[in-house]
C-alpha cells in the first residue's frame, strides 16, 4: 500500500507525554548501559537483541557517545559527561593512532562524540580530536571528480566512488571551517554535495547507493547499489541518508536548490513506506512482505525532516512536520524498547545488512537493534522536546 501525505492524516502523532516517555525510556536504557559501555563502546548491532562490549573500531562507535550526551542533555547527571568525556579521550587516541579510520565516516564517528563535547562543554580535546578527524576525512577528497572517497586506499579504480552515506560526514567539514577560519574543509563539502546530487537521485526521485567515477577523467560512469537489494532499487536507509545529509548542507549552505531534492527524495520515502510506517530494508518491498525492516531508516528519515522544516515555506513545514510525528509515534509503538530485560538497545527491528543477489552483503544484525537506529531514535526524541542544537 503506497502512501501519500494525505493517506497519512488517518494516522495519529505524539503528544508530549508520549515523547517525554519514550525519552525518559531511552535515557533510562543508556543510563543502565553505562557499566557495561564506558570504557568499552556498543558493537555495531545486537545479537539476540543484546549489545556486547567492542573496542572503538568500525564507523560506528560515535553513535553510541552520542547517545550518552543526549542522555547528558536530557537530565544533567553527572554521570553521563563523565562517561562521554572518557570515550572522547578514546577517539583522540584513535585519530592520532590511525586506529581503523581508511574511510570517510569521520563525522559519524566524530561529530556525535567529540564536536558535541565541544559544543556542549567545551571540551578542548573533543576539538583537538574532532578537527585531525576533519584533515582525516579532507584528504579522502578527490579533485578529478571532486568528491570525497568513500573506502580503500586513495585513486584506488576499484574504489574511485562515493557512497550516499557520505552526506553526514559534511557537516563535520563545515564546523571545521566554522572553527579554524580555513574555508578549504566547507569548500571540499560543498563540492561533494554538488557533485552527489549530480549522480545519485534517479528520475523517480529513488537513490543510488554508490556512484563510481572515472580516475583518469573524474567523470562519472555508473551507479549500483552496495547494501540494497538490486542496482536499481531504493536501498531504505540510503534514501534516509540522502534526506537527512541535503537537510544538513542546506542548514550550512542555504542553496534553495537543496530543499526541492529534499522534497523530492522525501516523498518518495513517506510514498513507499508500508502500512504501519516502518520501512522495509529497501523499498522493492511493501505490506506483507516477509522481507526485515529496518527502523533506523525511518528514525534517521524523521531527524532530517525535524531538521528541514525548520527552513520551509510554512505551508510546506506543516506537511512534513505532520508526517514526521507520525513515523515517530509509529517507532515508538511499533519498535521502541520499553524494558531492558528485553534489550539494552533503543530500536528494535533494524537491520545492518541483508544479502541479495545484486549486492555483496552477507546477513548481518537483520532484526535487531543497530546503534544509529538507536542514537536517531534520541535525536527525534530530544527535537520534540526542546529546541535542540545540533551537534553535527
Amino acid at each position: 500500500m503506497a502512501q501519500t501525505f494525505e493517506s497519512m492524516k488517518k494516522y495519529k502523532g505524539t503528544d508530549k507525554t508520549m515523547i517525554k516517555t519514550a525519552l525518559n525510556q531511552a535515557v533510562d536504557i543508556v543510563r543502565e548501559n553505562l557499566a557495561d559501555f564506558t570504557g568499552h563502546f556498543q558493537s555495531s548491532n545486537s545479537i539476540n537483541q543484546f549489545y556486547e562490549p567492542t573496542e572503538n573500531v568500525e564507523w560506528t562507535t560515535g553513535f553510541w557517545t552520542g547517545e550518552i550526551w543526549i542522555a547528558y542533555e536530557s537530565t544533567g547527571e553527572k554521570c553521563f559527561k563523565e562517561a562521554a568525556e572518557i570515550q572522547v579521550d578514546s577517539f583522540l587516541n584513535r585519530i592520532n593512532n590511525k586506529i581503523d579510520v581508511n574511510y570517510h565516516d569521520m563525522g559519524f564517528l566524530y561529530s556525535l562524540s567529540c564536536v558535541a563535547a565541544y559544543k556542549l562543554c567545551g571540551n578542548e580535546t573533543g576539538k583537538k580530536a574532532a578537527l585531525l578527524a576533519a584533515d582525516n576525512l579532507a584528504k579522502r577528497y578527490r579533485e578529478k571528480g571532486k568528491f570525497i572517497q568513500a573506502w580503500g586506499d586513495l585513486d584506488s579504480k576499484d574504489n574511485y566512488r562515493l557512497i550516499i552515506d557520505c552526506l553526514l560526514n559534511l557537516p563535520l567539514l563545515y564546523w571545521a571551517t566554522e572553527v579554524t577560519g580555513d574555508n578549504s574543509y566547507a569548500e571540499k563539502a560543498e563540492n561533494h554535495i554538488k557533485t552527489a546530487m549530480k549522480c545519485v537521485i534517479r528520475p523517480d526521485n529513488s537513490t543510488y547507493h554508490t556512484y563510481f567515477f572515472d580516475p583518469e577523467t573524474g567523470e562519472p560512469t555508473y551507479g549500483v547499489t552496495h547494501q540494497g537489494n538490486r542496482n536499481n532499487s531504493a536501498w531504505a536507509r540510503g534514501q534516509a541518508w540522502g534526506i537527512y545529509g541535503v537537510a544538513l548542507s542546506y542548514a550550512y549552505l542555504k542553496d534553495p536548490k537543496y530543499i526541492e531534492i529534499f522534497e523530492r527524495i522525501t516523498d518518495y520515502f513517506i510514498e513507499h513506506l508500508p502500512e504501519d510506517l516502518i520501512a522495509y530494508w529497501d523499498f522493492d518491498f511493501d505490506t506483507g512482505s516477509p522481507e526485515p525492516r529496518d527502523s533506523s531508516a525511518v528514525s534517521i528519515a524523521v531527524c532530517g525532516m525535524l531538521e528541514m522544516a525548520k527552513y520551509l515555506e510554512p505551508s510546506k513545514t506543516q506537511k512534513y512536520l505532520d508526517a514526521a510525528d507520525k513515523m515517530l509515534r509509529a517507532l515508538i509503538e511499533h519498535c521502541a524498547v520499553k524494558d531492558k530485560k528485553e534489550s539494552n538497545g533503543l530500536l528494535l527491528h533494524g537491520t545492518y545488512a541483508r544479502g541479495s543477489k545484486e549486492n555483496t552483503c552477507s546477513d548481518r544484525g537483520v532484526d535487531e537493534c543497530n546503534t544509529w537506529g538507536d542514537y536517531f531514535y534520541m535525536e527525534a526524541l530530544i527535537r520534540k522536546s526542546k529546541a535542540w542544537k545540533l551537534y553535527w
